[in-house]
This record gives structure tokens, sequence and C-alpha cells, in this order.
């Protein structure tokens, strides 16, 4: 869905309720029960829905963790091994409804990475409010193996576990990004930011920032547990492909 075809479907359901208001039909007796008994079978729907989705986030973030806890050991003792510095790297991220969390993630950079960055914006090649750099010189040895199959985010399931993020869920920004979006652009922050998303399965640093915006927005209006286990299903292929990874 694109951003073409979101605007006319919010411009329909705004010239429905403008319709609405117009005619008074919200006065009818009729109208007004039936208004009354939609917004409580969409509370109950979204109560349900958002039960469901962080008890499988409980559930499958539990296992994951287990399952991976040797990969997670290896993959510390190889970043301790490789270069001085801690082996979790934490930084500040902007979660649903603007706000903030720790974001944990192995370190696959060198320390002075943040300090660096300021050099490297000029070399950006990304667009938008996004650095990528497909040869970053911050980056270790170690990191671009871990971050060419997702290895550096599998602390994030912590993140999960605490409630911050989601297995599914647009990814979580830095403040840095999130002040320079415009109106349009935050609406990616109206969910819980997750793991993987649509955007992680539809290229990851291949698509503009203009296209990751329109795959969030997609995601949050077709959110549901289905669509959830879709895209967790198409994750796995991705990181053992590398698709996009940078």
């Amino acid at each position: 869905m694109s951003s073409q075809e979101i605007q006319p479907a919010l411009d329909k359901k705004a010239a429905r309720m403008l319709e609405i208001y117009a005619n008074e039909q919200f006065k009818s007796p009729r109208n007004i029960q039936r208004l009354r008994v939609q917004l409580i079978v969409w509370v109950l729907r979204n109560k349900v829905l958002g039960n469901l989705k962080r008890m499988s986030d409980l559930v499958l973030g539990s296992v994951a963790l287990i399952l991976l806890s040797p990969v997670m050991a290896i993959t510390a003792l190889l970043i301790k091994l490789d270069s001085p510095g801690p082996v979790i790297f934490r930084q500040e991220r902007v979660g649903a409804f603007g706000r903030p969390f720790t974001c944990y993630k192995f370190r696959s950079m060198t320390v002075d990475a943040e300090a660096r960055k300021v050099d490297l914006l000029a070399l950006n090649e990304a667009d938008a409010v996004v650095f990528k750099m497909a040869n970053d010189p911050r980056v270790t040895r170690v990191g671009r193996i871990i971050r060419k199959y997702s290895i550096d985010e599998l602390p994030q399931f912590w993140n999960v576990l605490r409630g911050d993020m989601s297995l599914v869920g647009p990814r979580p920004p830095v403040p840095y990004e999130v002040s320079q979006y415009d109106f349009y652009q935050l609406g990616r922050l109206g969910a819980v930011p997750g793991i993987t998303g649509l955007q992680q399965v539809s290229g990851r640093s291949d698509l503009a920032f203009k296209r990751w915006v329109e795959l969030d927005l997609q995601y949050i209006a077709e959110q549901s547990f289905w669509k959830d286990i879709e895209i967790l299903l198409k994750t796995l292929p991705a990181v053992i492909l590398a698709r996009g990874a940078r």
C-alpha cells in the first residue's frame, strides 16, 4: 500500500465523518446505538489483539532467548576478543507514541562510533533522516558479520520481554531522526516497535526511507496476529540470505 493509496482511503473516511455530522445523523437514536456498539467492538477487538500479541511476544521471546543463548555467548566472546569496549551497546530509541527507552544490541562498531559519525555524515548513502554506509569504517571485523546476519539485534529479545518492543513492528528510530520527521512520518510511531517488520522482509537497507514509512503505516493499519506470524516466517530466509543487509 503506497502513500498514493493510503491518502484516498483517509480522505474517504474523513468525507464520511463530515457527512454524518453535516446531516446530524449522529442524533438519531438508532445511529447513536450503532456507533456505541461499533465503538465497544473496536475497543474489545484491540484489547484482545493487544493481549494476544503481548502473550506471543513473551512466549516466543523467551523461547528465542533460550535457543539462541549459545549463539549469543559465542558472539559476546568474539566481540570481546576482537576490539576493546563493552559487549552490549546501549542506545536511546523512540518507542510507541514517542516513549523513549534503552535499546540493546551487540556492539558492532568501535567505542567512539557516535563521536566519529559527525565526520561521516557527508558520506551518507541513505536518504532523508537515515544514516547508512556500505563500508562504514567504524564497523569492526566481527561487527560486519553479525550485522550482515542481524545477530547484533539478538539482545533486543530482552527489550521484547521488558515490553519496550515487540517481535514485529516498525523499527525504533533514534531521537535525532524523529526530530526531523514531518507529520506524515510521525505516523510510524503509532505502534510498539519490533525486532522485525514489513520493512525488514521487503528489502531492509535497500529501501528508500519514504518506502520504509509506507510499509510501517501499512503494517499499523493491517496489523493482526496472523500478519505477525507471516512476517516472522518471512524473516528467517531474509536474514539467512542477508537480503538488503549493511
